[in-house]
């Protein structure tokens, strides 16, 4: 009995053992590798660059720099995409090939008409029979620091009685001028395009705004014919900036090809002095009556003014 016993607690043990062996070799096996789904960030980068490639714009830029006068070929240009587009900018490489430069342009400056163009911001400004001059201003003389590039302003001269001034006056030296910059900030070029890019984001602006307001130089389109006048005026007295109204609407006036500059001589002629005065000299000598007149030719060399009189006799 004790041997039957025995025998079959063995065996038990046996199956026992077989099936723990067995148990511990199916844990021990390396389990297979579960699938993963790929990782979603290379997915999402490629998406962003595509949408932002969507919102780049494509600007003309030099690969290489080149010298004036020399025209473009193919090899010198390439296409940059840029989330802000300069103003003016060319878009297409046939846009440039073939185009002369006046001037030498750098590797990686973009391209624009005016690199095509002769000739500063100011000078593309004016049409032929302007000057643009500089003028100094105050807040006083700048009419508070609120003029614009695109006024209009008369400019007037205050003359205080010196020995060398017997009156004092004030009057309007050149009516109706028009303003092409006030410090850093130009106006609109002959093509109605801006003459320099314009301020890209708002702080930019609030610089640009708070130099104007600053501003200590303007530059004024100024008739040929009344150059001169103006240059002296400057040197002569006290000049002040009368900002004229935008309803004259001489600003469309202008974009519209028509020329003031004749009557701005005329009016200027009319509303003038006499000469004499605003060169700081006495008025001339009124003619003697009766019997016999001195035909005089009045002589300006700069401030020196001198008479040369013929006798005349007179009926």
């Amino acid at each position: 009995m004790n041997s039957r016993f025995s025998m079959i607690l063995a065996g038990l043990l046996l199956v026992g053992a077989l099936f723990a062996g067995y148990w511990g070799l199916v844990l021990s096996r390396t389990p297979a590798p579960v699938a993963v789904a790929p990782p979603q960030t290379a997915t999402v980068e490629k998406t962003v660059a595509v949408v932002e490639d969507q919102t780049r714009q494509p600007v003309v830029v030099l690969a290489r720099d080149v010298p004036p006068f020399v025209a473009l070929t193919a090899a010198d240009l390439a296409v940059e995409k840029l989330r802000t587009v300069p103003a003016g900018s060319l878009t297409r490489v046939d846009q440039a090939i073939g185009r002369t430069p006046w001037r030498t342009l750098g590797a990686g400056t973009w391209l624009t008409e005016e690199s095509f163009t002769p000739g500063g911001p100011l000078a593309r400004m004016i049409r032929s029979d302007e000057r643009a001059l500089a003028v100094s201003v105050d807040e006083v003389i700048g009419a508070g620091g609120q003029l614009s590039p695109g006024d209009y302003v008369d400019v007037l001269l205050a003359l205080r009685q010196e020995a060398g001034n017997a009156e004092q006056s004030a009057q309007i030296i050149i009516p109706a001028l028009r303003l092409l910059s006030v410090g850093d900030q130009l106006g609109l070029a002959n093509d109605g395009k801006p003459a320099s890019p314009p301020p890209a984001t708002p702080e930019e602006r609030t610089q640009q705004a708070q130099r104007r307001t600053a501003a200590r130089t303007v530059v004024l389109a100024v008739p040929e014919q009344l150059l001169s006048r103006l240059m002296l005026a400057t040197q002569a007295g006290t000049l002040r900036l009368a900002v004229r109204s935008a309803d004259e609407q001489l600003l469309s006036h202008y974009w519209a090809g028509e020329s003031d500059s004749p009557s701005k001589l005329q009016s200027a002629n009319r509303d003038l002095y006499q000469f004499t005065q605003l060169a700081l000299v006495g008025p001339p000598k009124k003619l003697a009556q009766g019997g016999s007149q001195r035909a005089g030719i009045e002589i300006i060399r700069g401030s020196q003014v001198t008479q040369q009189t013929a006798t005349q006799q007179t009926p």
